[in-house]
């Protein structure tokens, strides 16, 4: 698990999942630089980008390397899921997701690859959603992260033979301050009812699982999704 001096990039890393990855890379030594559309505070260097515009995915890797001189990890977390009823969803609605979610995956590879050593470490955030379970008003989220999955599992077969791995983590239900404002009470009971484990997933199960994949002890793992998720996608 040893990444002390690894330089990682981690997208939508301010707060939820992300931030529970940015602390944890660090933890492990790494030195981390983390994204967000808004303005955040973060005791990670900083960038402000919108990983669905290619320029401001260019602009983090250069502002990257000018303060650390290489990238080693990448962790693909941004992402957005507005809740909306497939009737009423709009086409803005479904491209909001995309270009978030999936697009700004293809973007940020895309700007990392050239700067991107042998054992260098691509992970992206899937999702439960994409793997084997729907939910009602997210129709546009779970396609998006199936499509991660695909990307995931094509761009491994490429960037093996430069020794670059790529893989994704399918989180189930992680309690963040996104999901506790999406969730009523009932709602996360009946959740942990279907849940082996007996409870909400926290970021930290995640991290753990990221920090895994960034190091060399994951160094045959390539193109898979891990799912992290408590058992939920068992029953």
């Amino acid at each position: 698990m040893d990444i002390n001096g690894k330089v990682a990039i981690v997208t939508g890393g301010t707060k939820g999942i992300g931030e529970g990855i940015a602390n944890k890379l660090a933890e492990y030594g790494a030195k981390v630089v983390v994204c967000s559309r808004s303005k955040a505070k973060t005791k990670h260097h900083f960038v402000q980008a919108d990983v669905s515009r290619a320029a401001d995915c260019e602009r983090l890797v250069q502002e990257t390397l000018a303060r650390y001189k290489k990238i080693d990890i990448l962790v693909n977390n941004a992402g957005v899921y507005p809740f909306v009823a497939l009737d009423k969803m709009t086409e803005k609605d479904w491209d909001l997701v995309m270009n978030v979610n999936l697009k700004g995956v293809f973007n940020c590879v895309k700007a990392v690859l050239p700067h991107m050593k042998a054992g260098g470490r691509i992970i992206s955030i899937a999702s439960i959603a994409g793997v084997s379970v729907g939910f009602a008003g997210l129709a546009h989220y779970c396609a998006s992260k199936a499509g991660i999955m695909g990307f995931t599992r094509a761009a491994a077969l490429e960037l093996a033979p430069r020794k670059i791995t790529v893989n994704a983590v399918a989180p189930g239900a992680i309690k963040t301050p996104g999901t506790e404002g999406a969730m009523t009470p009932e709602l996360e009971k009946q959740t942990i009812q279907i849940i082996p484990e007996g409870r909400m997933g926290r970021p930290v199960d995640i991290a753990e699982t990221v920090a895994f994949l960034a190091s060399p002890a994951s160094e045959y793992i390539t193109g898979q999704t891990i799912v992290v998720d408590g058992g939920y996608t068992d029953r």
